[in-house]
Formats: structure tokens, sequence, C-alpha cells
């Protein structure tokens, strides 16, 4: 490691957050760069402590966190990184005082500059289907690749799930019989997604007639298949998003994520309730699904201004 990680720690707090990254793995599966991005911050929590004199980590109280975020504030990091450290703190404490390695929970009082947010930009209804539409035509010759790009886009839209949760799917995870997917996201947390039956028609021509040209003995049962038969990776499937969105005109340039947005906001403008999108979305607070509220009342009031005579 770099004198920025943990061998430029004192040993009970190199240990402590050996731990810690034993835990993130272990028992809360999470994700690889999610377990990189809390041991960044932490590990850079613990550094400083080890600066200010701690050399064990029951003697970390607040004063050493709210230390630690004013030196992240004087590096000039955005309200939204500090806001996210500060997250990390918390949890990193909660965890340190759950496992008995302190007193009490120092970090929960831990406040935070409050992020700014911004509403994400979404494809209008018209913009999505007609960029479903030119794939469709694309893969008119009926290409593996082709076929493959349509039922995708069909069920980014269809679900709204992340790409990371689309590119892990299985063939058996659909389930056609009742036109439901089965999706595992953020902590391996199992959901279940309805899709309609164009997103169905998409996936029944993708598994009869495209995946069967590309699949090869070590495609394994991934859902979604590359060019050279293995398990299609986030890359692509952005490069795909991107490139397609470009062929409609007026469209902003969305990633996938984009199109997850535009699901949840085309459900809300559509009438369905913030906790069954919340539910959809696999949002673990409802506070994340309510910004999709201020998008549609965004939209309808430019509507309104462009529209009302008194406006």
């Amino acid at each position: 490691m770099t004198a920025e990680g943990p061998d430029a720690l004192p040993e009970p707090l190199a240990r402590t957050l050996g731990d810690y990254e034993r835990h993130l793995v272990a028992e809360r599966d999470l994700a690889p760069h999610t377990v990189r991005a809390y041991l960044g911050d932490i590990g850079g929590l613990l550094e400083h402590a080890g600066r200010l004199g701690l050399a064990e980590v029951g003697e970390l109280d607040l004063r050493a966190l709210r230390s630690w975020l004013a030196k992240q504030q004087t590096l000039g990091l955005s309200r939204t990184t500090l806001a996210r450290r500060a997250t990390a703190a918390r949890v990193f404490t909660a965890w340190l005082a759950r496992t008995g390695r302190i007193t009490h929970d120092v970090g929960s009082a831990l406040g935070s500059p409050r992020p700014h947010r911004t509403l994400p930009d979404v494809l209008r209804v018209d913009e999505a289907t007609r960029l479903i539409g030119a794939a469709t035509e694309r893969a008119g010759d009926g290409s593996p690749l082709g076929l493959r790009d349509v039922a995708l886009l069909e069920l980014l839209y269809a679900t709204g799930m992340r790409v990371g949760e689309l590119c892990g799917l299985d063939v058996d995870d659909v389930d056609r019989a009742r036109n439901v997917v089965r999706v595992f996201g953020k902590g391996r947390k199992e959901r279940t997604v309805p899709f309609g039956q164009p997103a169905a028609a998409a996936l029944d021509h993708w598994l009869a007639a495209g995946r069967p040209e590309l699949a090869r003995p070590g495609s394994g049962p991934a859902l979604f298949l590359g060019a050279r038969g293995g398990r299609i990776d986030q890359r692509a499937v952005r490069t795909l998003v991107h490139r397609r969105l470009a062929e409609v005109p007026g469209a902003p340039d969305l990633g996938p994520h984009g199109l997850r947005h535009s699901a949840a906001t085309h459900l809300l403008e559509g009438g369905a309730d913030l906790r069954s999108v919340q539910e959809l979305l696999g949002h673990a607070s409802l506070a994340t699904t309510q910004r999709y509220t201020h998008v549609t009342t965004d939209r309808l009031r430019r509507a309104y201004q462009q529209a009302h005579p008194r406006a």
C-alpha cells in the first residue's frame, strides 16, 4: 500500500480497517467498487485520526470526525462528496459501536452539508418510443446483436433496473408465465419487477433466434451476451445506449441510468404511486424516489408556461 493506505496507519487502526473490509465483503455483500469507496473514505478518516495522535479506534470521538470533515472542506471538495464521506463515517462508527469496539456511537451526532440536488435529464415518452423503434428497425435483418439490443433496451426502459442489475441477469431470472424478472440489487437484495408485452416479445425473439447464435460453451446462464459469447459487460451496454440515443433527434445524451430516470418519471406521470415506484426501482429510501416528483413537477411547470395564455 501507499503512504495513503493502511500501511501508514498505527497497527491497531490498520487491523480495524481490515476487519471492516471483511464485514463489508462477507456480511454486507457489497459490490467491489462500493467496498473500495468505503475503504477509501474510512482509510482517510483513520489516517487523519492517527495524525491527531489517536492510536486506537476506541479513542475516536466526534471532535476527530468533525476535524476530518473540516479538513476535507479546505481541500475544496464538493458538498455532495462531503455528505457522502460523512455518511461513510456514520456507517463506520455505527459498526464500531455494534461490535463493541467503541462504547457508544460517536458518529450519530455528526452532521453533514446537504448536497445540491440536480434534476436528472430524462427522455420524453415519444423519444423513448423512437429510441426503441430505431433499434427495432436496425434488427430487421434478424442479426443476433440487433435482436439483443432491442431486448436489452426494452427491458431497461420497462423495468428501470440498474445497468449492473441487467448485466447480472441469468436466463432463469425471467419468468415469462408472469412477465416478471428477478433482480438482485445493491447488497444482493432481491426484488421482482414486472415488464410489458413489448419487452416480452423482444425477449422471446432474442432467446429464440439471437442468443443461440452467440452462445458458446463458456457462456453460462447469462441472459445477455456480448459479441464473443460471454456475459455482456456494463461498458458495452453504456456504449449501446449512447449510440442509439444519438440517432434520436433532440434527445439528451443519456446512459442506461438515464433510462432508469426516464422509466421512473414516466411511471409517476402515468399515475403510479411513490411506494410502488420505490419497490420497482429497489430504492432503500422513499426520499430517493421522491426526487422524481420534482422532475415531473418541473416538466408540468414548463408545459404550463409554454401553453397557458396567462402563464
